[in-house]
């Protein structure tokens, strides 16, 4: 080997060295920012990564799906774009773009943008400081229901949806399309899973 090539040699190890941190970081970040998958027909696509990201967090994927491989935020989309409104519609909107201010003021970031733990700080802070939905009989809510929020409806159409898809129905709650006979006396260990409607 000469001189000029092991001066070469030398050249690219030491550049590669002092490279190779500020190319890992940059691909960490790649990796960090949320993107869609999707083309929303409603939201636009920072609204639409919000709800991407809010219904990944409280239902992840486990070993049973997550929100997301049912598509939750698409349905949700639909949902808005649908049957919502043209002051509904305004209001979501509305609602989304305060929720990620609030998170920006309180943690620096929108919510799609935060860790796994400041997500879940975040969404704990509103389940403490929200009010809830009334109890219910059959379906129907006991008493004055008080307004609810933001939070608590979209973590309801969330569950509501997410609970409501085909996949979750019929692969992960039991399901009877036509039900059996009536076993008014069993044992409750019997019974096994919630039943899908």
């Amino acid at each position: 080997m000469n001189r000029r090539d092991a001066l070469r040699k030398t050249g690219l190890l030491a550049g590669s060295a002092v490279a190779a941190p500020s190319l890992l970081s940059l691909l960490q970040a790649c990796n960090q920012t949320p993107r869609l998958n999707w083309t929303p027909i409603f939201l636009d696509e920072n609204q639409a990564t919000f709800i991407s990201s809010f219904v990944d967090t409280i239902l992840p994927k486990t070993e049973t799906p997550g929100a997301l491989d049912v598509k939750t935020d698409i349905f949700l989309d639909l949902v808005y774009a649908k049957t919502y409104s043209p002051e509904g519609q305004a209001k979501v909107k509305a609602d989304i773009d305060q929720f990620n201010a609030d998170c920006k003021a309180k943690y620096g970031k929108v919510f799609a943008e935060l860790s796994k733990e400041d997500k879940t700080a975040c969404l704990k802070d509103h389940e403490a400081n929200t009010a809830t939905f009334n109890r219910g009989v059959w379906g129907t809510a006991v008493g004055e229901q008080k307004p609810v929020g933001f939070y608590r409806q979209l973590k309801s159409q969330a569950l509501w949806a997410y609970f409501s898809s085909e996949e979750i129905g019929k692969n992960v709650l039991n399901y009877d399309p036509i039900p059996g006979e009536y076993l008014g006396c069993i044992p409750v260990s019997d019974v096994g899973k919630a039943w899908s409607l």
